[in-house]
């Protein structure tokens, strides 16, 4: 009964969707951490790429009052039955988003800082062509023991702090090596810092995205 429930509300994500000056660039999928919203993240896209459309989603998943994209059983430990659902839900929307709001599919880049990260890491994981590429603040590894499809298509930035207490470095390495060895095109951002979202990590971020999507 409660999946059947689950089932009715999937797809009925919170969210703001702006179009954007140039419809040429890839519309950002905005995914915020752990307590945030729909709007948290939208500064983050007028700084990486003004010009482009934004779908800013908020997560479903309530965490005593917090909202996330998936449940945890713990800090650090991610409900893998809860992940692989909410993975699907996500996708799902934004097919349903693309054909509502009259943007390319194809052509969606994923924004996401911590817990709004590794939902977009388990989108890469899961779903070849789910996204274009993605922008990886503070991610972890979402699941362990899955063969990840091929990702030579996808870029990815990931943006990680040093002295982050909350993510080991061998975290960030493995999810480095697992997306390197499904072919994607990795760049990594190494900051002095601890879980903060830091300014230079943006501005790298920034440079990625102007070399590898608005050039074209």
């Amino acid at each position: 009964m409660q999946k059947t429930n689950q089932d009715e509300r999937r797809n009925k994500m919170k969210h703001i969707f702006k179009k954007g000056k140039n419809t040429d660039l890839p519309t950002l999928l905005l995914l915020h951490g752990t307590g945030g919203d729909e709007r948290d993240l939208l500064p983050l896209a007028e700084m990486i790429a003004p010009d482009a459309s934004v779908l800013s989603v908020k997560g479903n998943v309530d965490e005593n009052g917090m909202a996330r994209f998936f449940a945890r059983l713990r800090e650090g430990v991610f409900n893998e039955e809860d992940l692989v659902y909410r993975t699907k839900e996500l996708k799902e929307f934004i097919d349903e988003s693309a054909v509502k709001y009259e943007f390319d599919r194809k052509n969606v880049v994923a924004i996401g800082y911590s817990n709004g990260a590794n939902i977009a890491a388990s989108l890469m994981y899961h779903e070849k062509h789910s996204l274009r590429g993605g922008i990886l603040f503070h991610a972890m590894v979402p699941r362990r023991g899955v063969t990840l499809p091929e990702l030579s298509d996808s870029p990815v930035f990931i943006g990680a702090g040093k002295r982050d207490s909350l993510i080991p470095m061998s975290e960030t390495q493995e999810l480095i090596k697992n997306l390197n060895d499904a072919n994607a095109p990795v760049t990594e951002f190494w900051t002095d810092g601890g879980h903060e979202l830091r300014r230079e990590e943006v501005g790298a971020a920034k440079e990625w995205f102007d070399n590898n999507f608005s050039n074209e």
